[in-house]
């Protein structure tokens, strides 16, 4: 659900990149509450985790679409609502950058859609509520479920909004948004199983994560070396390895555009979008998470090669153990200068 900038107008962009921005700076604020030492490796590796997660797009049956992790709401359930959109924002702007995955213009849009929504509304007042009696494994998995679906609908309609507003013609708002909102349930359905499965591993491992996120404490002198190890090891298998696995298939929104308009892209106008494609082709070394190739020209009469299945490719591969990498340190950078700023105000405070 990674918008490009052709659909959307400069005007809604700017406007989504300032409510983006404000949201993170509440969240940074925020996040000094429960921060310490502990959270910060954490951060980090559920950022690299999400990233190499993302890469892998899952084909929906019967419909020759796909979909990927969206991740906002595993990384609400185990870093809190605050760190959580802050590792978000840094997946996203790693994948923009470096990987052209998602516009620079659509930036505040992509991270808003994808955390905002499960962060502030679909974890805390439907997975908290549903968990509010205590931790069991049904009430995980229900919770996980209900606010893994209910926070994609979100993001997948204010998608169609931003359109809207944006002025897109090829998309009219009935067309689009019957489409979009019934795929992306499909889609979030495949994510609440996973987060699900996660969370109730990363629960019987080390229940004290889950509790303290809730409660919006820090993690204190907790153990979370296996955790970590764990979440690590999955992280490369599954950037390096499993990447290669992707469905060929358009995602969700790519789909919607295409039955809507005919086309799974649009064309963006002129001005700023055209100097932040140019931008971001300097920018980004390995773009559609491959090594860039010289385009060749073919001829009218030949035939496009079809793609292998499994992909199995070394650019991908660094792509996802690189992104990854990237991911974390960046998550890690945030969360420490965070932690920084906390322990001078406290130190100017004595």
């Amino acid at each position: 659900m990674h918008m490009a900038d052709a659909l959307i107008s400069p005007v809604v962009g700017g406007a989504m990149w300032a409510a983006t921005a404000g949201v993170a700076a509440y969240s940074a604020k925020k996040v000094q509450n429960d921060l310490d030492e502990q959270k910060i490796p954490l951060m980090g590796v559920m950022g690299a985790f999400v990233f190499a997660a993302q890469m892998i797009n899952f084909t929906i049956p019967g419909t020759g679409s796909s979909g990927h992790l969206g991740g906002g709401m595993l990384l609400a359930i185990l870093l809190g609502p605050y760190a959580g959109f802050l590792v978000m924002a840094s997946i996203l702007v790693i994948q923009a950058l470096f990987f052209a995955d998602g516009g620079l213009l659509a930036l505040g849009c992509n991270i808003f859609n994808l955390g905002f929504y499960t962060c502030f509304i679909a974890y805390p007042l439907i997975y908290k509520w549903i968990t509010r009696k205590g931790y069991s494994t049904g009430r995980i998995f229900t919770g996980a479920m209900l606010s893994a679906i209910i926070g994609l609908q979100l993001g997948a309609f204010s998608v169609v909004l931003e359109t809207l507003f944006s002025g897109k013609s090829e998309l009219p708002f009935g067309t689009f948004v019957m489409l979009m909102q019934p795929i992306h349930l499909a889609i979030g359905v495949v994510e609440g199983l996973v987060t699900a499965a996660i969370v109730g591993f990363v629960w019987k491992a080390r229940p004290e994560i889950i509790e303290k996120a809730a409660s919006g404490k820090a993690l204190g002198r907790v153990s979370i070396k296996k955790v970590l190890a764990g979440l690590a090891v999955v992280a490369v298998i599954t950037g390096g390895i499993l990447s290669w696995f992707a469905s060929a298939y358009p995602d969700g929104l790519e789909w919607s555009m295409a039955k809507t308009s005919g086309k799974e892209e649009l064309e963006a106008s002129g001005g700023i979008h055209q100097i932040l494609a140019a931008v971001q082709e300097k920018i980004a070394f390995l773009p559609d998470y491959s090594f860039k190739v010289q385009e060749q020209e073919t001829s009218a009469g030949d035939a496009e090669p079809e793609e292998a299945w499994p992909a199995v490719d070394a650019g991908t591969s660094v792509s996802g153990l690189v992104g990854g990498a990237m991911t974390l340190l960046l998550a890690g950078i945030v969360g420490f200068c965070i932690n920084r700023v906390k322990k001078r105000n406290k130190a100017g405070a004595v």
